[in-house]
């Protein structure tokens, strides 16, 4: 056997399923930086064309090219390729079915978020898991944006002590939040509505920052901007079917122009034939059952409170969150700019001067910290977990930021919870909607509630005064 045979053997085989445009990180990252120790085996997807762009994406010197597949033929996918690890990457809807087949078929898993979009689905998962004994990984690329892992060194330092309550605000522009309404997300038995597909992220971070898990969850939400009173509002007689044949497009500033890209026709116009999938459907039609205005509060296992909010049409993107710990306070923004590609993501970055992370001691001083940084797509984020997930010897990771099942279904079910409450009007056990406890996963150890605190200044009528300064 050649020495070059036996290296392709060591090589750690790889399938996707799902060939829409964030399959493609995956794609590129296996086949370019990772080529000498993985190996894409196959690629999985009901959409003819779409698989085929997929495949001419492989590079021409690499032998041989990854298999095709029908999405119907997945167990031959896996009994013929061979793959060691299958990446789920199709509409968030399709997720349970290929994780828990995967793992039945002897597969570990990489999964994009968010793991499903059900609590019966997520309940499959976990149980499949215990059954097979495989690993799932949930790839929160958030969780390794360079400035997101500064705030969780400063919470698991013991900055400003046990986190006592969390507030939490999300902004999605108009070029980034309009995109949900467009596509299958705008349809919640697709996606989960954004609490789901948008804010498991957000959950997810909170989960991992504070070392916590999710016990109870009561929100409100409502669709209010993406409507046909909106549309009218804005001049337009619509809503129509979709921007390609909308007699009003020329004049609707958020009409998107799928003939204006190659990537966009080839990917989505030229597929339609296919599937029938429309990529550019009105944001202002009558058919969508999603929120785009969405407020959260979440109780945890170790007494902090959340409260956060989801806005689907704001003026700029980004966020802004506060920690309230016993021993002071944590303010950290990231302002970012997005806009939708020619291959159908949303792309974009951190603005100039976007980042801005304040300490904010008990009756101290505060201080503005330089935000640590990274380059590429999510703020560095998804190199980091590229490196993460497919490194053969990945670095010690002192933040513990993979994710398994565990943190899955703990940012999921918050989602979920809120979804329910929305029907309800009524706080949701987590427990009980899932019907099951969640399982703690591995987290950083955070400080101790029980410990003694420091007495703070002692506040003066004439300003702040030590204890120790104070005259007998």
């Amino acid at each position: 056997m050649s020495a070059s045979k036996n290296l392709s053997n060591t090589k750690r085989r790889y399938a996707i399923v799902g060939t829409g445009s964030r399959s493609q990180l995956y794609q590129n990252a296996i086949q370019r930086e990772y080529r000498d120790s993985a190996q894409l085996v196959a690629l999985c997807d009901s959409n003819p064309q779409r698989l085929a762009i997929a495949l001419a994406r492989t590079p021409a010197d690499l032998s041989p090219p990854p298999l095709a597949f029908k999405a119907a033929d997945f167990d031959d996918m896996v009994r013929t390729a061979k793959p060691d690890t299958v990446i789920v990457t199709p509409p968030d809807y399709m997720h349970r079915a290929y994780i828990v087949r995967a793992m039945e078929l002897g597969c570990d898993v990489i999964t994009e978020k968010p793991m499903t979009t059900t609590a019966a689905d997520c309940l499959a998962i976990l149980e499949a898991q215990k059954r097979t004994g495989k690993h799932c990984r949930v790839t929160f690329n958030y969780r390794y944006s360079p400035p997101r892992s500064q705030v969780k060194e400063l919470l698991m330092n013991g900055e400003i002590g046990d986190v006592l309550s969390v507030d939490f605000h999300w902004l999605l522009n108009t070029h980034h939040g309009a995109d949900y309404f467009r596509r299958w997300h705008s349809h919640k038995r697709n996606s989960g509505g954004l609490m789901v597909h948008k804010a498991t992220h957000h959950f997810d971070l909170v989960n991992w920052w504070l070392g916590a898990l999710p016990v109870s969850v009561m929100a409100s939400g409502k669709r209010d901007f993406y409507t046909a009173r909106t549309a009218r509002r804005f001049g337009l007689s619509g809503p129509h079917e979709r921007c390609h044949t909308c007699p009003e497009m020329a004049k609707c500033a958020f009409a998107l122009d799928l003939s204006a890209t190659k990537a966009h026709r080839e990917m989505y116009l030229e597929a339609e034939k296919h599937d029938g999938y429309f990529r550019d459907r009105c944001i202002f039609r009558d058919d969508i059952d999603i929120e785009d205005t969405m407020s959260v509060t979440v109780r945890y296992d170790t007494g902090a409170l959340l409260t956060y909010s989801l806005n689907a049409f704001n003026a700029w993107e980004g966020y802004i969150i506060a920690f309230n710990g016993a021993k002071g306070r944590i303010e950290h923004t990231i302002m970012e700019q997005s806009y939708v590609s020619g291959d159908g993501c949303v792309q974009g970055g951190t603005r100039e001067g976007g980042v801005t992370t304040r300490v904010i001691p008990l009756r101290g001083t505060p201080r503005d910290l330089t935000p640590w940084n990274g380059e590429g797509d999510h703020g560095g984020g998804d190199r980091a977990m590229l490196i993460d997930i497919l490194a053969p010897h990945p670095p010690p990771d002192k933040f513990l930021r993979a994710a398994d099942i565990r943190a899955g279904a703990a940012s999921i079910m918050v989602g979920i919870s809120a979804n329910r409450s929305f029907e309800t009007r009524a706080e949701v056990k987590v427990a009980d909607l899932l019907g099951a406890p969640l399982e703690r996963p591995d987290y950083v150890p955070m400080p101790d509630s029980t410990l003694p605190l420091e007495m703070p200044q002692k506040i003066e009528h004439d300003g702040i005064v030590s204890l120790k300064e104070k005259p007998v």
